[in-house]
């Protein structure tokens, strides 16, 4: 797990993460949280008394958390404030976040979504884990079926 200062873009709101090599993670100067690794790309978070289990799969900058049946797009910086670098949007293309099953599709091609409307779902790691749409648009394509394996960074969903 990579520690240190981070600068971390959720749309255009911009936050300070501080990652300390014991595990504790400050955003903004907020009270911390705990963050354990729990496998390749999953982690544990407490925030209080509750566990979490996030998912991050990241391409570059980009990063993609699944905590709670939310997806969350991230950009994230080295912590100088210098925005990263871009190029296509990363809520363009919902991809898989683990190695997981398809085991349903809830919308197809032409579909009208708003942000919060459950995309598919999948299966990993004896976990069901809805894939929301991270902001209102149209399904441009599906790229999975149910019963498929999907692999980290396959494209699933493409809004437009």
């Amino acid at each position: 797990m990579r520690t240190g200062a981070f600068t971390v873009r959720h749309g255009e709101i911009e936050h300070k993460v501080t990652l300390s090599p014991a595990g504790e993670a400050h955003v903004d100067d907020e009270a911390p949280v705990t963050v354990a690794a729990d496998g390749q790309g999953v982690l544990r978070v407490r925030d209080g008394e509750r566990w979490r289990r996030v998912v991050v799969h990241a391409a570059g900058d980009a990063r993609q958390v699944f905590v709670d049946g939310e997806v969350y797009e991230l950009t994230v910086g080295d912590g100088s404030g210098r925005r990263a670098r871009g190029g296509r949007s990363a809520a363009d293309a919902i991809v898989a976040p683990m190695p997981a099953k398809v085991t349903a599709v809830m919308v197809e091609p032409g579909s009208q979504v708003a942000k919060g409307d459950i995309l598919l779902k999948l299966e990993a790691m004896k976990m069901e884990l809805p894939v929301r749409a991270p902001r209102d648009g149209v399904v441009g394509s599906v790229s999975c079926k149910v019963g498929e394996l999907v692999q980290p960074g396959v494209p699933l969903v493409e809004l437009e």
